[in-house]
C-alpha cells in the first residue's frame, strides 16, 4: 500500500469542456475566481496592520554572515519613505525605477515604494550587468525603458555596466559601495525622508490598470521585450493561486527560503509577491542551484525550516543528493515542510522518487510535488497541478477566470496551448508591432507551446507539457521531432554528464544532440583523473563517453520512432554565452540561438570524426 500525502486543501478539479468541430476543445474552471486586491502594496499594509512585528524578510549580511531581519511594520514604515523620496522627485507613471542587482531587502523596499509611487518598476537581470562582455542587452533595455532611476546594491561590482550606460540627468541609488567616479545618492537618503500624505493620496490613485512592472523576456529572438504587467494582472493571478490550495486560520505563518530571481517573472510575481501575500517570511537566499553555490543554500537550510520549497530540477538534484547523507539536515528541512514545487524543466522521475522517500523517511507522509505552466505575459501562471499527483511532467489546469484553447497541430492527442484571461499582459512596451502578434482571431495569447491529457477521455486529468511548437521540427523524412519532450527525456537518460542540451536535425536524416556538460559530475565518474585533466581532456575520458552513449543508447532502445532517438552526440567544453543569447539568467538554454550560433559544431556533428559521440 502507497503512503499517503500530506493532507491538504486543494481546489477541486472542477472544469468545463467545449469541443469544437474542427477538433479545438476549450478548456476552463467552474470555479468563479475570488475577489482580489486593487495593488500589490495593499498586502503589505494588510500585514502591516495585522502582523506588525512578523518577519517580512531577511539576508545574511555583515562580515560574520549573520541575518538581517526586517518585519512587516518596519518595513511599511521604511516603504513609505522611499515613496515620498520618489514622489519629491517626480516619479510617476512617465518616469520608470530600473533595478539591476540580485535579491536583497532593499530591492523589494523599492519594489514597494515604486508601485506605491505609481512609477513602474523594471527589474534587469545581473547577467547583463556582471556577466555580459559587451552590454549589448542592458543597453537596449535602458534606451526602451528610458528610467529616471537606476539601481544597484553595491556600486562597484556594477561599475562596468554602468559606465556602458548614459546616466546625464539620471538618479543613480547605491547601498553598500558608491560606483567610482560617479554621482550616486546612497539608499539611506531616500529611507531618511519624512513621509507626507502625499504618500496616501498616491496609493489611492493606484488602479488596475497601473502599470507595475516592466519584466523583460530572454530575448530569445533577438533582444528582450518589456512586458507590461498591470496591477490587475499580478493580483488576479495572485488570488488564482490562493484558491489552488487553501489556508486555514490556524496555519502557522509560511516560511520560504527563496533564491529564484526577482527581475524574473516566477521569482518576482509568484514566489515573492506571492508569499507577501499570505503574510510570510521570506529568507533570501543567496545560494544557487549551481556546484560552488548550492552550498550556501544547504548551510540556510541547516537554520530555516521551510513550509514551502521551490527549486528547478538541477537543484533538487544536489539536495537529494545532501538530504540522504545528512539526516539532520534532512530532519530540519522537512520538518514543516508542506509541499514542495519545480519549475523550469521536467523533474527526473527518479528524483521525485528519491525527494519522495526522504519525505516518507522523515515525515511518515509523501509531499505534493507542485508546478504550473505559463509565462512572463501571464504574470506568470495560467495553470497548475492543485492536487497530490503520483506523477511528474504535468503542468495540471487552469485557474479559475483562465480559459484554454486547445488547437490540434496534426499529431493526434497534440494541441497548440493558447490562452485568454485577465492576467495576461496588455502588450510590449513601445512595441505594438509585436503586440498585435501576440493574439489569434479570437483574443486568445499564443504562448507557443504544446500540451497533451494524460486521459483524453477525462480532462480533469490536467494536461502534460509536450514542447514548444516554435521549437519543433522536421526530420528529412518528414518525421516531426518534439524537442522539448526529447530534450528532458534525454538529459536524464544521461544523467549526471547532462547539465543541458540543444537537440538537431530540422531537415536531417536523423537526430543529433549537442550537450553542455556537468563539468563537476564528469570530473567525479573519472574517478581520481578528474581533477587533474583539462576540459577537454575531460569530454573524452572513457567514463563520460561511455556514461553518455549507454545512457542515450537505453532511451533509444526504449523510444519507438526515429523522432525521439538520438544518433550522435558532441560534448561542448565552452558554456553557454550570456551575449550570445544561449542562455537566460534562470539557467533556460535558447535552442534556436544556440544552434545559430554554433552552425559549425551542428555541421561537425553530422560529417562524423574526432569529438563525435555516435549512439547505438
Amino acid at each position: 500500500m502507497q503512503t499517503p500525502f500530506k493532507p491538504i486543501d486543494f481546489l477541486s478539479r472542477d472544469v468545463a469542456v467545449e469541443r469544437r468541430g474542427d477538433g479545438t476543445i476549450l478548456l476552463q474552471s467552474n470555479h468563479p475566481l475570488k475577489p482580489y486586491e486593487t495593488h500589490v502594496p495593499a498586502f503589505l499594509a494588510k500585514w502591516a496592520r495585522e502582523a506588525p512585528d512578523r518577519v517580512w524578510l531577511a539576508q545574511r549580511r555583515g562580515p560574520d554572515r549573520e541575518w538581517l531581519k526586517l518585519t512587516y511594520g518596519e518595513a511599511k514604515r521604511q516603504v513609505d519613505a522611499v515613496t515620498q523620496a520618489l514622489i519629491d522627485r517626480g516619479f510617476g507613471p512617465d518616469k520608470p525605477v530600473m533595478i539591476l542587482s540580485s535579491n536583497s531587502i532593499e530591492f523589494a523596499l523599492l519594489t514597494m515604494a515604486a508601485m506605491q509611487a505609481r512609477a513602474p518598476m523594471a527589474p534587469v537581470s545581473p547577467a547583463y550587468s556582471v556577466m555580459s562582455q559587451d552590454h549589448a542587452k542592458l543597453r537596449y533595455v535602458f534606451d526602451l525603458i528610458k528610467p529616471g532611476m537606476v539601481f544597484v546594491q553595491n556600486g562597484e561590482i556594477y561599475a562596468r555596466a554602468l559606465a556602458a550606460l548614459d546616466l546625464e540627468g539620471m538618479l543613480l541609488v547605491h547601498v553598500d559601495k558608491a560606483p567610482p567616479e560617479m554621482q550616486s545618492l546612497p539608499w539611506s537618503e531616500l529611507l531618511a525622508t519624512r513621509p507626507t500624505d502625499a504618500v496616501a493620496r498616491s496609493i489611492e490613485q493606484i488602479d488596475a490598470k497601473t502599470v507595475g512592472k516592466f519584466l523583460f523576456t530572454s530575448g530569445s529572438t533577438g533582444m528582450p521585450k518589456a512586458v507590461i504587467n498591470t496591477q490587475e494582472m499580478m493580483c488576479a493571478n495572485l488570488a488564482m493561486s490562493q484558491m489552488a490550495r487553501t489556508r486555514k486560520a490556524d496555519d502557522p505563518p509560511a516560511v520560504m527560503l527563496d533564491w529564484l530571481p526577482w527581475n524574473h517573472t516566477m521569482g518576482g510575481n509568484a514566489t515573492f509577491q506571492g508569499n507577501l501575500a499570505e503574510g510570510g517570511t521570506t529568507y533570501i537566499d543567496d545560494g544557487k542551484p549551481l556546484p560552488g553555490l548550492f552550498e550556501e543554500t544547504l548551510r540556510n537550510l541547516r537554520e530555516i525550516s521551510p513550509t514551502y520549497f521551490a527549486n528547478v530540477p538541477a537543484g533538487y538534484a544536489m539536495l537529494a543528493t545532501a538530504l540522504e547523507k545528512d539526516d539532520g539536515l534532512a530532519k530540519r528541512f522537512f520538518k514543516n515542510l508542506n509541499s514542495l514545487a519545480y519549475g523550469g524543466a521536467t523533474l527526473p522521475n527518479d528524483l521525485y522518487e528519491r525527494m519522495e522517500a526522504l519525505a516518507v523517511k522523515h515525515t511518515g507522509y509523501r509531499l505534493p510535488f507542485v508546478t504550473g505552466w505559463g509565462s512572463t505575459e501571464t504574470a506568470p501562471t495560467a495553470t497548475t497541478v492543485h492536487w497530490a499527483s503520483e506523477r511528474v511532467g504535468l503542468i495540471g489546469l487552469p485557474f479559475p477566470e483562465v480559459q484554454l484553447k486547445l488547437v490540434p497541430t496534426g499529431e493526434e492527442g497534440r494541441y497548440e496551448l493558447r490562452l485568454k484571461s485577465v492576467i495576461v499582459t496588455p502588450g510590449y512596451f513601445r512595441r505594438p508591432d509585436l503586440t498585435a502578434q501576440m493574439f489569434d482571431e479570437e483574443g486568445f495569447y499564443k504562448i507557443g507551446d504544446a500540451g497533451r491529457f494524460v486521459d483524453p477521455n477525462d480532462p480533469s486529468w490536467g494536461l502534460i507539457f509536450d514542447g514548444r511548437v516554435v521549437e519543433d521540427f522536421k526530420l528529412m523524412s518528414g518525421t516531426f521531432v518534439l524537442v522539448g519532450t526529447l530534450r528532458t527525456t534525454a538529459i536524464a537518460a544521461a544523467s549526471p554528464v547532462l547539465q543541458d542540451a540543444v537537440i538537431c536535425g530540422q531537415d536531417r536524416e536523423y537526430v543529433g544532440l549537442l550537450g553542455f556538460p556537468n563539468i563537476a559530475a564528469c570530473r567525479r565518474l573519472a574517478d581520481d583523473d578528474g581533477a587533474k585533466l583539462t576540459a577537454a581532456e575531460l569530454l573524452a575520458h572513457p567514463a563520460v563517453v561511455g556514461t553518455l552513449r549507454d545512457g542515450l543508447a537505453r532511451m533509444n532502445a526504449e523510444c519507438k520512432g526515429s523522432s525521439m532517438r538520438v544518433r550522435r552526440a558532441i560534448l561542448m567544453a565552452e558554456p553557454p554565452s550570456v551575449d550570445g543569447h544561449e542562455i537566460t539568467d534562470k539557467g533556460y538554454i535558447n535552442q534556436r540561438a544556440t544552434l545559430d550560433r554554433r552552425r559549425v559544431l551542428v555541421d561537425k556533428l553530422y560529417a562524423g570524426g574526432d569529438g563525435v559521440i555516435d549512439i547505438p
